[in-house]
């Protein structure tokens, strides 16, 4: 359902007061901290009026991030994100298009990290969303072919320095060519991080001033732990996806798993199976206790989900999804729920989870 201009209206106020801007990183990019995600709705799951709606009551609402990537639905979600811009006609100055490279089409060439498909890749993505530039590109996972990850080529520890080298001079060049104004990482290590930042360092290149990561109330040690030391020592944001860790953070898979929930759909019996393992019914019993949290705030349990991640400070943006504008309103009203995360909820909640990233220190010998 379609929503009306009065509709719009109010929406807009609602959240225009909520939202927050932080930079990314030590980057001088200003990000909204909720931002809007592409991945399984665009060109799949909803229909183009609908993401029409969806991602015109995220800009009127103050949001200016969203994100998408070439293997989105075979590169049809940046089709659709490209076309509402086009015919919105908003000012290119007024807003964040982030995307992501590595799988682009079946072809050896056409997927990985090499400056060939880094290139051709993102060219192809702008020619998808049809700009002409993108303000952030990320690299959408670490590739397996570095010698590095394959772990059994001589002397691998040179051999993935120069691989790196490749990699950010070609992140380099496309933002030399003015096709994107930074480049990022997404699901990469520290190590990996922290190799990108020297090799751009070494070769006077420009290094990556971002990692994308999952983190929800279940998916915790990275971004808790890893990710703010490297804010510290070389400047990385953090801007996080998803929040309702694909759905199972709803409460909606108590049950089991409704028959037109993500979890049905094609391509995604992992995810089936990780909410019907034991596991998976171990944490749908935390989540009932979670969510008489929720209900004592007077949130559902996926606003308290997405409040939480807000709640981190070293997060400078949270990617949220949404398959209506309803569901995507609803999640945007966490905003008005983190004022209420006191550190004695917060606490409540770890205390409920039992897994709160600790840091262990080392026990030095006395004698």
């Amino acid at each position: 359902m379609l929503l009306n201009n009065n509709c719009y209206s109010e929406r807009k106020a609602d959240m225009s007061t909520l939202l927050q801007y932080r930079n990314l990183g030590k980057s001088g990019l200003r990000v909204s901290n909720v931002g809007l995600g592409t991945w399984v709705t665009f060109g799949a799951q909803v229909t183009d009026e609908m993401a029409e709606e969806m991602v015109t009551l995220a800009y009127e609402s103050g949001i200016n991030v969203f994100d998408t990537a070439e293997v989105y639905a075979s590169g049809k979600a940046e089709i659709v994100l490209g076309k509402i811009l086009k015919k919105k006609c908003w000012r290119r100055s007024s807003y964040i298009i982030t995307t992501k490279i590595y799988w682009g089409g079946k072809s050896e060439t056409e997927k990985g990290l090499s400056r060939k498909h880094i290139i051709e890749g993102l060219k192809g993505s702008l020619e998808r969303l049809q700009l002409e530039y993108v303000d952030v590109v990320f690299a959408n996972k670490p590739d397996p072919h570095s010698p590095m990850e394959e772990g059994n080529v001589p002397h691998s520890a040179v051999k993935f320095a120069r691989y790196m080298e490749e990699i950010v001079r070609a992140f380099t060049h496309v933002i030399n060519q003015g096709w994107a104004m930074y480049w990022g990482t997404s699901r990469w290590n520290a190590m990996e991080i922290m190799e990108a930042h020297s090799v751009a360092r070494q070769f006077n290149l420009i290094p990556p001033i971002a990692e994308q990561a999952e983190y929800h109330l279940f998916q915790r040690e990275k971004v808790e732990m890893q990710l703010p030391e490297l804010y510290t020592k070389i400047g990385i944001g953090s801007m996080t996806w998803s929040p309702l860790a694909c759905g199972i953070l709803t409460g909606k898979y108590d049950d089991g798993v409704p028959i037109y929930s993500r979890a049905s759909l094609k391509g995604y019996g992992w995810l089936k199976e990780k909410i019907l393992c034991e596991d998976g019914r171990r944490q749908q019993a935390k989540l009932r206790e979670v969510a008489i949290i929720a209900d004592r705030l007077g949130c559902s349990l996926a606003q308290l989900s997405i409040a939480w991640c807000l709640k981190n400070d070293n997060v400078q943006c949270v990617l949220l999804g949404a398959a209506s504008v309803d569901q995507l309103y609803e999640n945007m009203q966490a905003l008005q729920y983190l004022s209420k995360l006191t550190p004695a909820i917060m606490s409540e909640i770890d205390k409920i989870l039992g897994n709160k990233p600790v840091i262990k220190k080392e026990v030095r010998d006395q004698r």
